[in-house]
């Protein structure tokens, strides 16, 4: 088999605040802008990898989703424990830096981690948990 991580998904609730945080803080390329409003998806990743993206998405726009689901939802974001996702980079301490001067929320400093990695963790406008290890 050969199969690829090709995108994954991210809810977001300001597509205006995920988009300057995904790009300007991160430094992400925009891929795609579809839509209009809070009923935008964005398509991000990191440069140099244009098979590797991220879709920043309104949350529970499935029309199979239930009022009481979409509000479960709007609850775990607004408590950050709705989406997630992890990231790497071989300058942890640059990168959360950065991240740090980009008024990022830091959920944890780097860390060398029980379990054999070093790591950081913010959260973006939305309420997602990012996770950055460091490559060794």
């Amino acid at each position: 088999m050969d199969i690829t991580i090709h995108t994954s998904f991210l809810p977001h609730d300001d597509p205006d605040a995920s988009l300057a945080f995904y790009r300007d803080t991160l430094g992400f390329e925009v891929r795609n802008d579809v839509g209009s409003g809070k009923m935008r998806w964005l398509t991000v990743g990191p440069a140099g990898q244009p098979g590797t993206s991220i879709l920043l998405a309104p949350p529970a726009t499935d029309p199979g989703v239930t009022d009481d689901e979409r509000r479960v939802i709007a609850e775990m974001m607004a408590k950050g424990t709705y989406g997630w996702i992890m990231l790497a980079t071989p300058d942890l301490d640059g990168t959360f830096e950065r991240l740090q001067a980009g008024d990022a929320e830091v959920v944890q400093e780097p860390t060398e981690q029980p379990y054999g990695v070093r790591d950081c963790a913010f959260r973006d406008p939305a309420g997602n948990l990012i996770r950055i290890q460091e490559l060794r």
